[in-house]
């Protein structure tokens, strides 16, 4: 009788004393109801897929599974027919499925997309955005969060190719899980072990309960702004727009509503996030004046420029005479302008500098009387306009907190983590 009733304490969480010690068996029903497909790629940590499934379903979760090709090759349908309570799918094409396309229905089935294991050729096709199996298809297609358990042998996953895939990956707001370092089955020890599959089904059911930001709105700044000269030049910046892309995207993870407000880029808009292009500075203030009395937050992610043309030229200027003299004034300055309100948000801001960054960044901190300024050294050879990485330091009334440097997405996620620490500090009658 011993082992089914702990079996049952197991499952249900339930505490029971041994002596003088209290247990507290972990809670297994955090997916309870919850929709989980599992996408399984070619590799050989496919036969752990078999357990991660029975995992998932004791935390609760209804799950169904999705094979590539490449995967059949390692585990059957049948086995994972069994350990899922469903049947398994592979085909792109299913002419059973309603109207013939199965891959729709299954894309809007999920609650949790989850890749265990995920191959770097699967990764690869995914971050270029290719539909050619049934699973792709779905993580291109579905709405539900996606997370993808990387595994591969540790030369491939240093790769940079694919660090920059993985990277692409989180920009759109998938949740890389691991990998893990050990003893590979190709005989080499080092990075790129699915995570163990309790882990994976652990990790998935804490992302459940709300987010960090749960329930609260957003608004991020993000890009250059252009002050038109003539019809076809203007004064701007090199901002590409990509850490205040990552920020926002950080923000919908974490459970905010999100709003952005972007200058020019090149960049796709951020999944799940409304956003409203502007072009100029003072197209940039009121969009952000239109958003912010519903506003918890705001990050001032863009590069503002800090002067326009007084004057626009109606035609294009013409290079007649060998100088030209332009007169400037002063744009507004868009986050003092919102801490200064009567009741303002949690403002945030971002100093970009080439020089002395951390102590610039105090200055504008003191100056603005906003929450928090994050800087950063632009413009060097470690940090060229546009690239994928950053190193951020955060600057507050209490000190300093370097966050090191990472790449944008992963330090947007760092700080979206810090700024929300800091809000419900500020505002502990909004606590989750």
């Amino acid at each position: 009788m011993y082992l089914p009733i702990c079996a049952v304490l197991y499952r249900t969480g339930l505490e029971f004393p041994t002596g003088s010690l209290t247990v507290r068996l972990p809670d297994m029903g955090k997916l309870n109801g919850r929709r989980v497909l599992v996408g399984i790629t070619g590799g050989i940590a496919a036969y752990k897929s078999v357990e991660l499934t029975r995992r998932l379903r004791e935390h609760g979760a209804e799950v169904r599974v999705v094979l590539t090709p490449a995967a059949k090759e390692f585990i059957t349908p049948l086995t994972l027919q069994a350990t899922s309570g469903n049947p398994v799918h592979e085909s792109l094409l299913d002419s059973d499925a309603e109207a013939g396309m199965g891959h729709i229905e299954l894309a809007r089935w999920p609650d949790q997309v989850i890749i265990a294991p995920a191959s770097a050729d699967f990764i690869a096709r995914l971050a270029a955005g290719l539909a050619d199996t049934l699973l792709s298809t779905i993580c291109l297609a579905t709405e539900a969060p996606v997370a993808i358990a990387p595994a591969m042998n540790r030369a491939m996953w240093d790769k940079a190719v694919t660090r920059r895939n993985v990277a692409t990956l989180e920009s759109w707001g998938a949740h890389i899980l691991g990998p893990d370092s050990g003893e590979q089955a190709c005989g080499e020890t080092g990075p790129g072990r699915m995570l163990e599959p309790g882990e994976i089904a652990s990790i998935l059911a804490r992302s459940e309960p709300t987010g960090v930001l749960q329930d609260l709105q957003v608004l991020v700044t993000a890009g250059p702004t252009w002050e038109a000269l003539d019809p076809v030049r203007a004064l701007t910046n090199h901002s590409s727009g990509k850490m205040g892309y990552a920020v926002a995207s950080a923000a919908v993870s974490a459970g905010a509503t999100v709003s952005l407000v972007s200058g020019p880029t090149a960049l796709e808009p951020p999944a799940m996030v409304s956003t409203r292009q502007v072009v100029s500075a003072e197209e940039m203030l009121s969009a952000v004046e239109a958003d912010i009395d519903s506003a918890d937050i705001l990050i001032s992610v863009a590069a503002v420029a800090d002067y326009r043309p007084a004057e626009i030229q109606p035609g294009k200027i013409k290079k007649d005479a060998s100088d030209l003299t332009l007169e400037l004034v002063r744009n507004p300055d868009i986050l003092a302008a919102v801490a200064a309100r009567p009741s303002p948000p949690f403002t945030v801001g971002f100093a970009a500098e080439t020089e002395r960054p951390a102590e610039q960044a105090r200055e504008k901190l003191i100056r603005k009387k906003v929450d928090l300024m994050v800087a950063n050294l632009v413009g060097g050879e470690d940090d060229p306009f546009g690239s994928d990485q950053n190193s951020l330091v955060l600057v507050d009334n209490d000190g300093e907190t370097a966050l090191g440097r990472d790449t944008k997405v992963r330090l947007a996620k760092t700080l979206i983590e810090e700024v929300a620490a800091r809000y419900h500090a500020k505002n502990p009658a909004a606590n989750p």
